[in-house]
């Protein structure tokens, strides 16, 4: 007897992205549902999302956790898969996603996800790591992370080692660099709120030893230039991050 898998719906969140929108759509084309969420997109991101027949919703953007939660509760089924909209599903993933949901044996799933790293991809042999992504929402919630929000199930999870999704977010070097930017800023007040100590510490030893775990451990290396520069701007990104803690700490005091 052919078992029938479970309906579930694709959701995004966009702005602007009708660079990678398409193939992060068509990649989920199996879908028995697409949620659209944007919050004013000036491209053809809305045009681009209609050609997939997408119910597409608008909604001032506030924060990460908010704007993903309230896509997810558009959604029609209870089983959701969350992809960034530049992000897209390898074949393998489809399979793998679409076995698994014949009889999910738990609340949600993770995912690795391969990385774009500039002009290339993060060699196959290097470590990806993983991301919640399929899940039952009725067990699930995005937590409050100010920027990397990402959902939290209060069941089992298991990986699906062999459902790998990429990430095409940083197609140049420039673009990383401006992420960093942002990313770090978004961070300022919720480090400030949790008071955060030895920040001088951290600042000198934490990226020197983020770029070695990045590097050598995680096998970065193996992608050449491209590893050794995206390792060596993440640790930058460490950096960053408690610097403009302690610049911030040093303006209010």
């Amino acid at each position: 007897m052919t078992r029938v898998r479970e309906k579930f719906s694709l959701v995004v969140t966009t702005f602007n992205n009708a660079a990678t929108l398409d193939r992060c759509l068509s990649s989920a084309a199996f879908v028995d549902d697409i949620v659209v969420l944007d919050s004013g997109s000036m491209d053809a991101t809305l045009e681009i999302a209609r050609t997939y027949r997408a119910r597409i919703f608008a909604q001032p953007f506030r924060d990460y956790s908010t704007q993903k939660q309230s896509a997810i509760d558009k959604a029609a089924h209870d089983w959701v898969l969350l992809l960034d909209a530049d992000e897209a599903l390898t074949d393998a993933a489809r399979v793998e996603i679409e076995r698994v949901l014949e009889s999910p044996e738990a609340a949600g799933f993770r995912l690795p996800r391969r990385e774009q790293m500039f002009w290339t991809f993060q060699h196959r042999w290097s470590w990806t790591n993983t991301h919640l992504r399929l899940f039952d929402r009725r067990r699930t919630r995005m937590n409050a992370a100010p920027v990397h929000a990402a959902p939290q199930t209060d069941g089992p999870v298991r990986t699906l080692r062999r459902a790998v999704f990429q990430h095409y977010g940083e197609p140049d070097i420039a673009t990383k660099v401006a992420k960093i930017n942002t990313y770090s800023t978004g961070l300022v007040a919720d480090k400030l709120r949790r008071r955060q100590r030895f920040l001088g510490v951290r600042m000198v030893a934490y990226p020197p030893v983020f770029f070695i775990r990045q590097y050598v451990f995680k096998r970065y290396f193996l992608s050449g230039w491209a590893g050794f520069i995206s390792a060596a701007t993440g640790a930058y990104y460490v950096f960053l991050k408690y610097a403009k803690v302690y610049e911030a700490r040093r303006r209010i005091q």
